[in-house]
């Protein structure tokens, strides 16, 4: 009976750890690469960003990250969303730019008590919401603030890239989006992958000829099971203009095979033609 007491006054202990963790892991990445962490006032969330603005007079390119830990099983769903490998902070931490934020999705890296509107469903069903949109669009609004009258470049990786696209497709400022492993089409993810469909959220192809003038590359891992590369090619059909490019990268698969090559990629500067 004792050793059964103990061992439950410890898991809570332990789950604090695993939320230290990740935080530490956040911070590993953002310092060397001179990024500082921020909170974004957003309605209804608050957002944690990692920053440097070096040079205002410069554009400013936006990552943003994927799901993060959704689930801790195929059926348990998590307590809470922060990704164990933040694969978005890690490609923005590769990004040479003079201005580079990143934003983590709505509940990432932020104390449960200073976001009250967050749930379980913000990181499963309406993880794409239209709230969850606006947000992330407030977001930007206030990184764009910081550099006054220069174009904004997007990151977006994994369920990051389906919030780039619903973002872009509300605004007038946005010079390229970049997607990576990018889930541009939620509904036909969850049909391969033989899952229910998600609910209350939007979906980045049915905004495809909204944001089809923008320069966009969206990179897909030619050994992803979870968002295959027909996915970004089913987008790019989509849109159909000469601005939207997809290409498949060998030997990546969905978390790997992107952070070491992203300096070189970044070179591929997306362009209309």
């Amino acid at each position: 009976m004792r050793t059964v007491l103990i061992g439950l006054l410890a898991l809570p202990f332990l789950a604090g750890c695993a939320a230290i963790d990740r935080d530490a892991n956040a911070d590993a990445l953002a310092k060397p690469a001179g990024m500082s962490r921020m909170l974004m006032k957003t309605d209804p969330f608050m957002l944690t960003t990692f920053a440097r603005i070096t040079n205002r007079a410069q554009p400013v390119t936006i990552y943003i990250e994927g799901d993060g830990l959704a689930w801790a099983s195929r059926t348990e769903v998590s307590r809470d969303p922060t990704p164990k490998d933040a694969q978005g902070l890690a490609l923005a931490a590769r990004d040479p730019a003079a201005n580079v934020v990143y934003l983590a999705r709505p509940c990432q890296y932020t104390d449960r008590s200073k976001n009250p509107s967050c749930g379980p469903a913000y990181w499963t069903g309406k993880r794409f919401a239209p709230e969850v949109v606006s947000a992330m669009n407030q977001a930007v609004d206030q990184v764009a603030a910081q550099v006054p009258g220069q174009k904004i470049n997007l990151v977006g990786y994994s369920g990051g890239g389906a919030i780039a696209v619903l973002v872009a497709a509300r605004r007038q400022d946005i010079a390229s989006i970049r997607t990576v492993a990018g889930n541009l089409d939620h509904a036909e993810v969850n049909r391969l992958a033989g899952v229910s469909p998600l609910t209350g959220s939007l979906n980045a192809i049915d905004v495809a000829r909204q944001v089809a003038k923008i320069p966009q590359i969206h990179y897909s891992g030619a050994d992803d099971r979870i968002v295959p590369p027909s996915i970004a090619q089913r987008f790019t059909e989509a849109t159909g203009s000469a601005c939207v490019h997809w290409l498949s990268v060998p030997r990546a698969t969905h978390e790997s095979g992107w952070t070491g090559r992203w300096s070189e990629m970044l070179k591929a500067v997306p362009s209309c033609g």
